[in-house]
């Protein structure tokens, strides 16, 4: 009892320890173990670590084990497709480099399918980096290096040689169709004067005109668009045959021709040229420029302006609608993509009515050749069949309104003109009976 009594105390102080005790430690408990958590958390190495490790470890000593997932492989342009698609699409090819494990193996080496993957990818990148710097370079501005060699081929092209061959021609017909003895060398500085200043004609129109023929398939390679030759060295040819041109018209022929040299220069490019963005009149304004020129040749050779002159000028002139209507036909989505405006594009209709209106006009022009003592009797009649098949395909165009009738007609008037040109200078009257004529008269 007396043991009892002593052991019995203490066992009830031990319980109200127990009871009392723990109510603030558990009070406590959450915050002690939110503080561990960030401890170990901090210190300690975590499950996602070992984790980490292991699958490392699997990956680099047991690669069986391992489960790869094979990426989708991106398809790589080859470097035989156009080079347009290349700039549109960009690959962008990033190189996923392992991560070293904390303790790596000191004589590990990659196995051959490890060097093909990597040297595979290598070549790709390289290919790729490649394809975008010439894609990058293509689409920079370079600088053109003018050869002396290709000088001569682009001042060619900038002076439009074939036209200006066309022009001299046209001149060369109205000298040789005028009534006087032929002068061999008014002849030659006439058309020496004539086409210089074609050349400088062309040349400034082509200055004036680049941000326009950049948007043309037609003219998009001409030598300004291109950067062949700088804007400095056009004006500069221009001037230099424009200058020496006129200056041979007016002192090497006669001051009208001079006159109308200067003239047709100013009406080509200070009329003609901004009136392309403008109105459709442009198209009546080209054709009194192309019909200058045998007028030109005609006042050179007799140095008055007479009806036979006004009449060579009437044909130029009535020629050029079939012949340029035509021609526009086919070229209206250049056309309406540079800005111009033309007959064929904003008044189809009346494109194909003027076209075939003066083609029946070359019927009335080459009758009025003999009435005007011109030509004789003869060439209205030996020039009516081709200027009835020209007026036929006129006829065509201006009912089918297609690109085939178009083609025809234009093709037609590529040899009508010299064709008729030539009739008329067979059939040109003498200066013999033009003056036993003025005898009977007188």
């Amino acid at each position: 009892m007396s043991a009892a009594r002593r052991c019995g105390p203490p066992r009830a102080l031990t319980g109200l320890f127990v009871w009392h005790l723990p109510k603030p430690a558990i009070r406590q408990m959450p915050c002690k173990f939110m503080h561990c958590c960030g401890v170990v958390n901090k210190r300690w190495i975590t499950f996602q670590h070992l984790n980490f490790l292991k699958r490392m470890y699997v990956t680099q000593y047991n690669k069986d084990l391992s489960q790869k997932a094979k990426p989708k492989s991106d398809p790589v342009a080859p470097p035989f497709l156009e080079k347009k698609h290349l700039g549109q699409e960009k690959t962008v090819i990033h190189e996923i480099r392992p991560v070293s494990p904390l303790r790596p193996p000191s004589s590990e080496t990659l196995n051959r399918n490890e060097f093909k993957e990597v040297s595979s990818a290598a070549i790709v990148e390289d290919l790729a980096t490649a394809i975008g710097a010439e894609s990058k370079e293509e689409k920079q501005w370079k600088e053109m290096k003018l050869q002396l060699d290709d000088l001569p081929g682009i001042l060619a092209r900038l002076s439009k040689i074939k036209l200006t061959a066309l022009v001299v021609s046209t001149a060369s017909a109205g000298f040789a169709m005028a009534p006087v003895p032929f002068d061999l060398t008014c002849f030659l500085l006439t058309s020496i004067g004539t086409g210089l200043a074609s050349c400088a004609a062309n040349s400034i129109n082509q200055f004036f005109e680049v941000p326009f023929d950049s948007n043309m398939n037609r003219t998009k390679n001409r030598p300004l668009v291109r950067g062949q030759i700088s804007p400095l060295l056009a004006v500069s040819f221009a001037a230099s045959c424009a200058i020496p041109g006129i200056a041979l018209l007016t002192l090497g022929v006669n001051p009208l021709t001079g006159a109308l040299g200067a003239f047709n220069i100013f009406l080509y490019t200070c009329c003609y040229t901004p009136m392309k963005r403008m109105s459709i009149v442009n198209t009546w304004v080209g054709a009194v420029v192309g019909a200058i020129p045998p007028i030109m040749g005609w006042t050179a050779a007799t140095g008055s302006l007479d009806a036979g002159a006004l009449l060579l000028g009437g044909i130029l002139y009535s020629w050029q609608f079939p012949h340029f209507n035509a021609l526009s036909w086919g070229l209206r989505e250049d056309y309406s993509r540079g800005g111009y405006c033309m007959m064929s594009v904003t008044h189809p209709a009346m494109c194909r009515r003027v076209a075939l209106r003066h083609c029946l006009a070359l019927i009335g022009l080459s009758t009025m050749a003999p009435i005007l003592d011109v030509t004789t009797w003869n060439f209205p009649l030996i020039s009516l069949p081709i200027n009835l098949y020209i007026s036929y395909l006129g006829f065509r165009f201006y009912r089918d309104a297609d690109r085939s009738s178009s083609r025809k007609l234009f093709f037609c008037s590529l040899w009508h003109l010299p064709m008729l040109l030539l009739l008329m200078l067979t059939c040109k009257k003498s200066l013999l009976e033009k003056e036993d004529k003025s005898e009977l008269l007188s």
